[in-house]
């Protein structure tokens, strides 16, 4: 009876011996000097270059008109001033007091963002106020930033 299929490949294999998976190893690399990174594009068809250009209209007249000159005036006059919230108003960014109702709380205007460098921005929320709570675990009042447009809030005689 002739010996299996596998006996008779696996018997071949190892009469061909170990020349069958040797392969030779690759010539050594030849020593090349550093090349400056200038050679290297160079070296490079012209095709493959391409020029990028950026440019940014900038004006350098830095002064403002007038209306944001007097925009500016009047809202330096309202920092500092004592504000409450007049309407249901949730805010989530306070970590300590997820979903937070701003609804009749007390605080006080910190800064107006509507006016940045002398130039009238876009911001939808100027006026920067600063809230204290009290959390229940806390030693210490909770202090956190809201940002607020001007009929969400009314001004606390002082």
């Amino acid at each position: 009876m002739p010996a299996p299929a596998t006996t008779i490949a696996t018997s071949s294999a190892a009469a061909l011996g170990p020349s069958l998976f040797r392969t030779t190893a690759p010539p050594p690399l030849p020593a090349v000097a550093p090349v400056r990174l200038a050679a290297v594009f160079a070296l490079r068809p012209l095709v493959a270059r391409r020029r990028v250009s950026c440019q940014v209209a900038v004006p350098t007249d830095l002064s403002s008109a007038p209306e944001v000159e007097e925009e500016e005036r009047q809202a330096a006059a309202k920092i500092g001033k004592r504000v409450r919230v007049k309407g249901p108003l949730k805010v989530y960014h306070v970590q300590k007091a997820p979903e937070l109702d701003l609804d009749g709380l007390e605080g006080v205007i910190k800064q107006y963002v509507g006016v940045w460098k002398g130039k009238r921005i876009s911001s939808n929320l100027p006026f920067k106020v600063e809230f204290h709570i009290n959390v229940e675990g806390q030693a210490r009042p909770v202090k956190f930033l809201a940002h607020l447009k001007e009929d969400e809030f009314e001004y606390l005689p002082e």
